[in-house]
């Protein structure tokens, strides 16, 4: 996997593993670290996305790639089908902007 990429993804995995054992009064910080994480690992990914030759066109074709697989091994289960929504979004050249990405 992509040095990069790997990097991005275990900053989110980390951050969401400390959301998830936050006390109540560390909670909307952890929230926020994790979001902010999340999103920087999508743009690393969407950057990554843009380096491929040929480019997958289909979540299928995305999900044959080794690189993939392994960021989908990787993630966390509740936030599979936040990933798989975002790669969507990659995939038919779309890009979330400013606060659309934190709702």
């Amino acid at each position: 996997m992509n040095r990069t990429v790997e990097e991005a993804l275990d900053a989110a995995v980390t951050n969401w593993n400390a959301m998830s054992r936050a006390e109540e009064d560390e909670a909307e910080p952890a929230a926020d670290r994790f979001e902010a994480s999340f999103y920087r690992f999508i743009d690393v990914f969407r950057d990554w996305m843009a380096g491929l030759d040929p480019r997958p066109q289909t979540m299928e074709a995305l999900y044959r790639l080794p690189e993939v697989r392994a960021i989908a091994e990787k993630l966390p289960g509740p936030l599979q089908l936040n990933f798989e929504t975002e790669a969507e979004l990659i995939l038919d050249g779309m890009e979330r902007i400013g606060e659309d990405k934190y709702d």
